[in-house]
């Protein structure tokens, strides 16, 4: 194949990187709304989709993936008040839509539909909260797949909006006090019209919105002056007696725990002292709920797999109430007056009942070998919804009962495929290092281990983030064309816990590359494909980490899916959120960190001459977590030093940004040029 690709212009920008001066002739593409770049943007999507539209199968694709997309999407069912909530989509609707039901048994009705909101499905509802009435629903919107959101305030009675306004809100939910007056929400200060989506995010502030005012009312609630790079997050206890402050700095998963006593639900006082609880940065501490001045918390301080603590307030001594265990605490509920437990078990989920002094009173069965979620509530709650999902189940939602210990189906999808074509295998590797690394293996019965099967090889590693089985219709389609889809446990994720996290964080970044080598070195030694028939995807850290291996080892894949990837590891942390991954990646103003980041940054390992798998980069315009400047630099750089015959392409939605809120014709579209793609590289 030849490809003529859009001029990018090479300036002379020069860096000096503790006396190490670096080039970066593409800087100019950081700023996505140039002429010179939109006009570079234009170009590019025109030679990409030329290549994509060549392909006969597009269309069909695009058709098979929406039949299977447009089934019935349910939520798990939370209750506020006396009255029950939940998400659904009938299938191809672009956004979920809130129901609310006065009882279980009784006609669902459309408190929010996101869909009524813009035409083309780019605004997104991104963060709710029910007052404790269930009168009231605080929520917020976000466009075209941006972090910032605007809360906004709606009477569940009428349907209404009130007049309320709340903006430059990121990265926070919302918690009402008990007297149903108003919520918590972090925002930070107003940013600079033209450059909102590329500035920095630093000073983060939590506040108090009162229903009915304008935010020029709103009490500020906790600020840090002297810590640009705290946040907050606020929650009140399902007593309404507590409001919770849990401090973070950046992605680093260790966090302070502060409070205020609100002293009475009816009356909250804002203006009561902000009591530290956890004042060093040792661990991370989530709380799970109080009885009185109990109060009960999940940490990895001197348990890297978690356990459970109690602290008598206002700061008495720690108790532990469930020990760590072989396996990894993954969340606690505070459900009947008894704790309901998740657990990670080589990246599979597993659920236990404890008593309130941490006694064991038996497992919760599951329906099988996958994922969970949910077991949401309140203390005094009897009953609980969770969902389960696996790589060839939907998910599915059930009800449980926590007096009689039974489960019952809530709602159950049906969608156009038969889970008994497809086998799924949990496969244990070592990587380089001789660590013994867990991969989930699915594809159709019967598959001949021949090395002629098409392979998908897809990772994440990072930030403590777990890959757990879960069912996906792009991925069920890429099966249906004769494909295996194979998704390893690698360090820097969260699968055993912090230990395994720490693993692959900072100076350990390269194990995780290490740890996707050896996943694919595997698939060819066991004869499930071969180099001309893998490729490789990840989305986000999982872009960095599909741009790290194939500038690494070019030879052993055909083809590379970089999405939304953090690919630039000396500038990632100059824009909007990027700092705060300092924790996860180290810091390039650090002379050591530096160096392991220069090493393997993607951007700077592409060698002029070399011949890469034939790549498809994904990005969005409006991508503000990251920007869209790493995809751009990157892709012009694979195209400058190309010496090889395969297409390097880059594919940049517009409207879209990191993929949250992203609408579903959207997704259908991306998917299907994704898999066209790689029928076209891999045959």
């Amino acid at each position: 194949m030849a490809f003529t690709y859009p001029q990018a212009r090479k300036s002379n920008q020069v860096d000096t990187y503790h006396g190490i001066e670096i080039p970066d002739p593409y800087r100019w593409l950081e700023d996505s709304d140039s002429e010179e770049t939109r006009a570079w943007i234009e170009a590019q999507n025109e030679l990409t989709f030329g290549f994509l539209k060549q392909s006969p199968d597009r269309d069909r694709l695009k058709a098979r993936l929406t039949q299977l997309w447009n089934y019935e999407k349910y939520g798990i069912p939370f209750k506020e008040g006396d009255r029950y909530f939940y998400f659904k989509n009938d299938g191809l609707q672009n956004q979920n839509v809130l129901y609310v039901l006065d009882n279980l048994d009784g006609d669902p009705r459309v408190l929010l539909d996101p869909n009524q909101l813009s035409d083309d499905g780019t605004v997104a509802l991104t963060g709710y909260a029910i007052s404790p009435d269930g009168h009231w629903l605080a929520y917020s919107l976000s466009e075209s797949g941006s972090d910032w959101k605007t809360w906004r305030i709606r009477n569940i009675d009428s349907g209404d909006d009130l007049s309320d306004e709340v903006k430059w809100s990121k990265f926070s939910g919302a918690a009402w006090t008990h007297d149903n007056q108003g919520f918590y929400y972090s925002a930070y200060d107003r940013p600079q019209e033209e450059s909102q989506y590329e500035d920095i995010n630093y000073f983060q502030k939590l506040y108090y919105h009162r229903r009915g005012t304008p935010q020029s009312e709103d009490v500020l609630i906790y600020e840090r002056p002297d810590e640009k790079e705290w946040g907050f997050s606020g929650d009140v206890t399902d007593d309404g007696r507590y409001l919770i402050i849990s401090v973070w700095r950046g992605t680093e998963p260790k966090n302070l725990v502060f409070y205020q006593d609100l002293q009475t639900p009816s009356t909250p006082q804002l203006d009561a002292p902000v009591v530290t609880l956890i004042d060093t940065w040792e661990a991370r501490y989530d709380v799970v709920g109080n009885e009185g001045d109990r109060l009960w918390l999940t940490t990895d301080f001197n348990a890297p797999r978690y356990c459970l603590i109690a602290l008598d307030l206002p700061g008495g001594d720690r108790q532990t109430v469930i020990p760590e265990a072989e396996d990894v605490l993954q969340g606690v509920s505070l459900l009947n007056h008894q704790f309901v437990v998740e657990y990670l078990k080589d990246a599979r989920s597993q659920v236990k009942r404890f008593s309130l002094s941490g006694d064991p009173l038996g497992d919760i069965d599951l329906p099988g070998i996958g994922s969970v979620g949910g077991f949401g509530g309140k203390p005094s709650d009897t009953e609980t919804f969770y969902a389960f999902t696996a790589f060839t189940t939907p998910t599915t939602i059930y009800r449980y009962d926590l007096t009689s210990g039974e489960s019952t189906l809530f709602r159950q999808p049906t969608v156009d495929f038969n889970p008994d074509e497809y086998e799924t295998h949990q496969v244990f590797y070592h990587s380089q290092d001789g660590t013994r690394i867990p991969m989930f293996i699915t594809h159709k019965q019967g598959l001949v281990r021949d090395g002629s099967n098409p392979t998908y090889l897809y990772g994440y590693g990072g930030f403590n983030i777990s890959l757990t089985p879960s069912f996906s219709v792009s991925q069920l389609v890429w099966m249906e064309l004769g494909g295996v889809l194979a998704i390893p446990n690698l360090r820097g994720g969260g699968e055993y816990g912090e230990a395994w996290h720490q693993a692959g964080v900072k100076q350990n970044k390269q194990n995780v590359f290490d740890d996707f080598i050896a996943a694919a070195e595997w698939l060819i030694d066991q004869g499930y494909t071969r180099s001309e028939k893998l490729a490789i995807g990840g989305g986000s850290n999982g872009g960095l980490l599909v741009g790290a291996c194939m500038t690494q080892r070019p030879d052993l894949f055909a083809a590379a899916i970089p999405e939304v990837g953090v690919l630039d590891m000396l500038r990632f942390h100059k824009f909007t959120i990027g700092w705060a991954w300092c924790s996860d990646y180290g810091s390039p103003d650090d002379p050591e960190e530096f160096k392991a980041l220069f090493a393997y940054s993607p951007l700077h390992r592409v060698k002029s001459g070399t011949a890469y798998p034939a790549t498809l980069i994904i990005t969005g315009d409006h991508d503000d977590r990251v920007v869209p400047g790493h995809s751009f630099k990157f892709a012009a750089a694979l195209q400058a030093a190309n010496g090889g015959d395969q297409p390097l392409l880059i594919r940049i939605e517009t409207k879209a940004g990191h993929g949250a809120g992203k609408p579903t014709t959207k997704r259908i579209e991306e998917v299907a040029d994704k898999w066209v793609f790689l029928q076209q590289i891999l045959g």
